[in-house]
């Protein structure tokens, strides 16, 4: 039997797909999104989770939009990535400038924290299940990839667990002292003065966990008596430290206040420390210090202000690691404070923080700045304090926060990197990325983020998206080049 040549099958089968008897075999390329919801962090009265979008089509993705609803008692208190809008209990998520394009095989995300523990329902994304498919359902109830806090604020109703309640200043001391893993403190309304300090490790599993509402208060008239060169709990000497956690990892602090002391809430060697809904103020030097290697810790959904009342350079908001030229007595390490992957997340810090609001020191590497609101105001000036953030750090993220400055106060940029050498050396201030932040200068600052140097970043620049925004800025955006 001869064979069709190439040309008379090509011609028949045209013609079959003209009179519909044939389909074509080929297909045009697309796009095909899903979405998944992880939540990464659970603590008594929220979450925060990240928002994976995928492209598995065989064609870019040229923007998405995630739509999911929340049951009632729910509601997304901040977000970062994304541009949100809300209808009731519908959210609505689109892309912002520079995750908006997905190419086959890629991922692109965004993240939110939630006040109250509901999950999403109904997701979408771009009109489609969010899982695939041609209905929309339910989205599936994440894993938590940490150990959610064992208890519930007080008005809650009581936390699961051993739980030891307190209304005295004595009470609270020996639960303190004799804290287990698993175990909740929990404290009464009412002022708690003299010297607080935990020694006791909690577990990955079964954090301790101190809580207590906004007007359980912790007040420390000290310091008093005679401490060692290098500060460590020693009978006889009051830090005036409004609580201190020394060797004492894995604890849960919620909502309870710290005013009126040397310094507010110092963490030392303790590690996955996670503090939720705080408010420190009128306190004598920092607000908050991750000191000593207090890697992986957490502050969130906390107000932070009025710091640096006696010694105004000496009054961060948020303190994250030391000083090189502190690091004999905190550089535990080798040699090093490494205060590493400390997340701060949706705070307010300032107004009257007489120096940076957050400072982020030198050795330290892998944190997280994301979703604060800083209020300039009351910035001193002093010891080289003039900006919201100083970076000394290495691979810092700083995203979707929100700046303002007006008088009175000293201000020059907004953020502010620093490249200080240290032995052993580091990459210090290099590495670190922008995005999504709106600065107002006040008519004062130059730039929203000004990069010291280039030269010493060689292969670990920083980074400024064009998604940063500023305004009332005498210089502008940023002193390097923006990328897209």
């Amino acid at each position: 039997m001869r064979r069709a040549t190439p040309a008379v099958v090509a011609t028949a089968a045209a013609g079959l797909i003209a009179a519909g008897l044939l389909a074509p075999s080929a297909r045009a390329d697309a796009p095909a999104l899903t979405a998944s919801v992880a939540r990464v962090s659970t603590w008594s009265s929220g979450y925060g989770a990240d928002v994976t979008v995928a492209n598995g089509g065989d064609a870019p993705a040229n923007g998405w939009t995630v739509e999911f609803d929340l049951p009632e008692g729910t509601s997304v208190s901040s977000h970062w990535s994304a541009t949100k809008t809300q209808s009731g209990r519908h959210y609505t998520f689109t892309n912002v400038s520079w995750n908006g394009s997905i190419a086959p095989g890629a991922t692109q995300g965004f993240g939110f924290n939630a006040s109250g523990l509901g999950l999403p329902l109904n997701c979408t994304v771009n009109g489609s299940p969010c899982g695939g498919g041609s209905t929309p359902s339910p989205t599936p109830t994440p894993t938590p990839t940490t150990a959610p806090p064992t208890t519930t604020p007080p008005t809650g109703g009581p936390p699961a667990g051993p739980v030891v309640d307190v209304a005295t200043a004595a009470e609270l001391r020996a639960a303190l002292a004799s804290a287990a893993p698993g175990q909740t403190i929990r404290m009464a309304p009412g002022e708690y003065r003299g010297s607080f300090v935990a020694q006791r490790p909690g577990a990955a599993e079964r954090p301790i966990t101190l809580t207590g509402p906004r007007d359980a208060v912790l007040v420390n008239d000290g310091p008093a008596g005679s401490g060692p060169s290098c500060p460590a709990p020693t009978d006889g000497w009051d830090s005036g430290y409004g609580l201190w956690l020394y060797r004492a990892p894995y604890w849960n602090l919620t909502g309870f206040t710290v005013r009126d002391a040397k310094k507010g809430v110092v963490l030392d060697a303790s590690p996955h420390v996670t503090m939720d809904g705080l408010h420190v103020h009128h306190v004598d030097e920092e607000g908050v210090h991750f000191r000593r290697s207090s890697a992986d810790g957490v502050l969130r959904n906390s107000t932070v202000e009025s710091t640096g009342l006696v010694q105004p350079g000496y009054g961060e908001g948020v303190y994250i690691g030391s000083a090189g030229s502190n690091w004999g007595c905190h550089g535990n390490q080798d040699g090093v404070d490494r205060s590493d992957r400390v997340r701060i997340e949706g705070n307010r810090i300032g107004p009257n923080v007489a120096a940076e609001p957050i400072d982020v020191k030198e050795g330290t590497f892998g944190g997280v700045v994301r979703g604060n609101t800083f209020d300039g105001r009351g910035i001193s000036g002093q010891n080289s304090a003039d900006s919201w953030i100083d970076v000394k750090g290495v691979d810092y993220l700083i995203e979707g926060n929100t700046g303002t400055f007006a008088a009175p106060g000293t201000f020059a940029n907004g953020y502010e990197t620093h490249n200080p050498a240290t032995t052993p050396s580091f990459p210090n201030g290099c590495g670190n990325v922008w995005r999504d932040n709106s600065s107002d200068l006040g008519g004062v600052g130059a730039y929203a983020i000004r990069i010291t140097s280039t030269s010493k970043c060689a292969g670990r620049l920083n980074v400024v998206h064009a998604s940063n925004t500023v305004k009332n800025a005498t210089g502008g955006l940023t002193n390097i080049a923006v990328t897209p």
